[in-house]
């Protein structure tokens, strides 16, 4: 039986196996929740989760507001739950919903099963074989600047920080990297590794960086495991 756990901040508040639902919300005497949000801006019945297999949908329940279920461990993966969305499926194995609260935000954890993945298969086919992309080699100093580059969001999903080049300077300490030399490396990745297609307005160097971090993490170029590259 896979199981679907919720947890509050002090303890798990529910176990679901699969088919099995829990609401969520303020509650009341007459409005009882299985998961408590103590907090006067949430609805009495804010929502519903139901476990399926290994993945859950949530249900939206208020007509005014809107949630958001983001992936801790991801690049500031999140989907949008509007009013009145129901059976939204969440994909990530490990979440955080968050909920507009009087004092900002509020929310709870959920953890899905382990996702099953198949093996890769092998077709043989005649014609041109498949081009690689995004061919980056993980021991260069540019890989380095990428991910430095990415820290602030993997840290934070939420973090709209865009590293500046005294930054990275900064926090590349150690490895003998100058402004001419990380400008380089940045322009050598967006014009050659990662191939990120300029603005229509904006500064080059600040839109560069922004694009390499918002490409990087779409496409897990750069994950959580690699920050211990970082000093």
């Amino acid at each position: 039986m896979r199981t679907v756990l919720i947890q509050t901040d002090t303890a798990v508040a529910a176990e679901l196996n699969p088919g099995e639902s829990a609401t969520f919300g303020r509650g009341s005497d007459d409005v009882p929740v299985d998961i408590v949000i103590a907090d006067r801006a949430v609805s009495r019945m804010a929502g519903r989760i139901t476990a399926v297999d290994d993945y859950w949908l949530i249900a939206n329940l208020t007509t005014d507001r809107t949630y958001v279920v983001e992936n801790p461990e991801g690049g500031g993966e999140f989907v949008k739950v509007p009013p009145q969305r129901m059976g939204m499926p969440v994909p990530f194995e490990f979440s955080r919903v968050i909920l507009p609260a009087e004092h900002g935000t509020t929310g709870f954890l959920v953890f899905a099963p382990e996702h099953v993945y198949g093996k890769a298969a092998t077709v043989a086919g005649s014609g041109a074989t498949t081009m690689g992309v995004f061919p980056l080699d993980r021991t260069a100093k540019y890989f380095l600047i990428l991910v430095a580059l990415c820290e602030p969001r993997l840290r934070d999903p939420s973090s709209t920080v865009v590293p500046t080049v005294p930054q990275l300077i900064e926090r590349l300490s150690g490895h003998g990297l100058t402004r001419s030399g990380a400008n380089f490396h940045i322009d050598y990745l967006a014009r050659t590794k990662l191939r990120v297609k300029q603005a229509d307005e904006g500064g080059k160097a600040d839109w560069q960086r922004a694009a390499l971090i918002n490409l990087a993490l779409r496409f897990n170029l750069v994950i959580d495991t690699d920050l211990r590259l970082l000093p």
